[in-house]
């Protein structure tokens, strides 16, 4: 393209930033969006599809299609949450504006933000949300009611704008959080607020209104109050209940400012019991990013057994991980082996390991021993010998695991958390 015609566009936006848009795209994969097109086919005209995004967004005539609307079921089943799913060419171009805008907001996020961010993680969020406990006797579980769905648009805009002066950036973001939800009954919802759950740009668009509307308030009306947020889900740190009442109180007001709402039972104030806290309260534990914070017993270094304030795979996040292995029903593989059934269930029980393993590891242990239990009932059903000797099932599995112990992902870890 000849520098006089890249001139001649009212935006300029870098081809490379859109190729590498497409790069992001393409490594998260992902769903059709209202059009039916995959990344697949998208890339069968790679080039051209590309060019025309770039040449639409440079002259400001991009016009974001609907986001189709995707029902999934909300944790121990409780109704549904529905997530966005944009077109392949609208995820390239969300994602074009959220690598021009996030290395100029991230700079002035707060330190105790950690959701979608580069370099930080839910671990790091976990990690000192529970250090923060010991610390502090009392938590304040925040949950904002439909936040996604509740986002006010003029609000985001405002917010956006402190820190971007590129008119195409605001153009896009004010088309995109516009642009109609294609539901799953065909017809098309406009959209006065909110912005869909599962695009692109959402996560760093939540970000910055959390940032104002949060985050920096939080930093000038109780500067000695720490938290942990991770985009919508935050936990708030309080020295007595008296405070954290109070505490609870003004958040609340300042929600409404805001044009967001605590969920009125999802929200509560939990004592953090350990064996140093002789006191009692109704709630006594709260869930954060998968993992359930309550009083565990616990070992010190001295061998010594006491009570302590501390995180765990959650109780709904176990038993999603119990119905996962109840449906692969390993008992019926009978025409495979055991290193086939590795193969296919070790990738996803990594997954499980790397995250909910992180901290109190045997409380996953327990977990993962069903995977155990329906390894049994396949040796009974595979060999004749074993078929009414549950016992000598299991002395199988035992001498197999001792002689192979890498062979299934959640026999070396569950090894290498016994000798750590």
């Amino acid at each position: 393209m000849s520098e006089s015609k890249w001139k001649d566009k009212p935006f300029v936006i870098s081809k490379r930033v859109v190729w590498e848009a497409w790069r992001q795209v393409r490594a998260n994969q992902g769903a059709a969006g209202v059009d039916g097109e995959s990344i697949a086919e998208f890339e069968q005209g790679l080039s051209g599809n590309l060019y025309r995004l770039w040449n639409r967004m440079s002259s400001g005539s991009y016009m974001p299609p609907p986001v189709r609307a995707v029902e999934i079921p909300k944790a121990g089943g409780l109704g549904v949450r529905v997530l966005g799913v944009p077109t392949v060419a609208d995820r390239v171009a969300q994602t074009v504006v959220r690598l021009y805008l996030e290395p100029v907001v991230e700079p002035f996020f707060h330190s105790d933000s950690y959701g979608y961010r580069p370099g930080r993680s839910a671990h790091d969020a976990l990690a000192r949300c529970r250090e923060r406990c010991w610390k502090n006797d009392w938590a304040i579980d925040l949950d904002v009611q439909a936040f996604f769905d509740s986002l006010d648009h003029e609000l985001v805009l405002r917010a956006v704008s402190h820190h971007t002066s590129e008119r195409w950036v605001l153009l896009y973001v004010r088309r995109w959080l516009k642009a109609p939800l294609h539901a799953v009954d065909g017809t098309l919802a406009a959209r006065d607020r909110g912005t869909p759950q599962g695009s692109a740009i959402s996560p760093v668009l939540a970000n910055i209104f959390l940032h104002y509307a949060f985050d920096a308030w939080m930093s000038r009306e109780f500067p000695g109050v720490a938290f942990e947020r991770y985009a919508d889900d935050v936990i708030v740190h309080c020295r007595s209940e008296r405070q954290a009442d109070f505490v609870l109180a003004v958040i609340a007001e300042r929600m409404a400012q805001v044009g967001l709402e605590l969920h009125p039972d999802k929200t509560r104030v939990v004592y953090c019991k350990d064996s140093n806290r002789v006191g009692s309260h109704e709630h006594e534990r709260f869930d954060f990013l998968g993992y359930t914070f309550c009083p565990r017993l616990a070992k010190s270094r001295r061998g010594e057994f006491f009570v302590s304030f501390c995180p765990a795979v959650s109780d709904d996040a176990a038993k999603a991980i119990r119905r996962t292995i109840k449906r692969w029903r390993l008992h019926l593989w009978c025409d495979q082996t055991l290193n086939d059934l590795a193969r296919e269930i070790n990738p996803i029980v990594r997954g499980w390991i790397n995250y909910y393993g992180r901290f109190y590891r045997s409380e996953l242990v327990l977990v993962l021993k069903g995977i155990d239990a329906y390894l049994a009932r396949w040796a009974q059903r595979k060999y004749k010998r074993l078929r009414r000797r549950p016992e000598g099932a299991r002395r199988l599995l035992a001498r197999v695991a001792t002689r192979d112990p890498a062979l299934f992902a959640h026999w070396a870890w569950t090894a290498q958390s016994a000798a750590g």
